[in-house]
């Protein structure tokens, strides 16, 4: 049966509209939130801080901070290294979600990624909220069979003879990359290194890069 091009037009507009819909549970939250707010046990001033204080105070600058003092501070890397949830307990984080926190570190020869395979654990306190591709099927399913792969989409790629780990984060242990130092940044200070690192990077999924570079 051939379809009249006006039905045609009404099914195209209703496809695009609905494409533009956010997901179930993305409209499940909203619904909650508004019954919260509506019965007086909420506000939206409260939600509205909640979200700034994961994305621009909890992370990724906390863990920025981390990669920053690593990077200039050899006896904290090595702590680091040794025992992540200790080196950084004075440094006035939020308590980690998980037991455990490794921190893996990036070189010339090795470049490390990270990912959950059955959910989306991720270290909160230091990086934040984690985006929408960290907790996507594709991302959690591909990056284990072909990471180089997926790096390249990201615009990262790597030369032969780089080894590439990856790292399945669980609700017990979580992962953090160390990136690279980038080069000429010896006379930036522990403040102006933390402002060029990105979540990205700490996903493993980017390098770190100058910011004469960058621009």
């Amino acid at each position: 049966m051939t379809i009249p091009r006006d039905t045609k037009r009404v099914i195209a507009l209703q496809e695009e509209l609905h494409s533009h819909l956010p997901s179930d549970p993305a409209l499940r939250v909203k619904a909650l939130e508004s019954l919260l707010v509506e019965k007086g046990l909420l506000s939206s001033a409260t939600v509205d801080r909640w979200i700034e204080v994961f994305r621009d105070e909890v992370g990724p600058k906390n863990g920025a901070r981390i990669v920053a003092r690593a990077w200039t501070n050899p006896i904290f890397k090595q702590r680091l290294m040794i025992n992540a949830i200790e080196a950084i307990a004075g440094m006035g984080f939020p308590r980690l979600e998980a037991n455990n926190l490794v921190v893996v570190e990036n070189t010339p020869r090795r470049h490390n990624i990270v990912v959950c395979t059955l959910c989306s654990c991720y270290p909160w306190a230091v990086l934040g909220i984690p985006p929408t591709w960290y907790k996507s099927f594709e991302y959690r399913a591909r990056v284990v069979r072909d990471p180089r792969g997926v790096l390249k989409e990201f615009g990262l790629e790597l030369d032969d003879d780089v080894e590439v780990r990856v790292w399945d984060s669980t609700a017990e242990t979580r992962y953090m990359v160390l990136p690279e130092r980038p080069p000429r940044t010896e006379g930036f200070s522990e403040e102006e290194l933390a402002a060029i690192v990105s979540r990205d990077a700490m996903v493993g999924v980017a390098k770190v890069i100058t910011p004469e570079r960058r621009s």
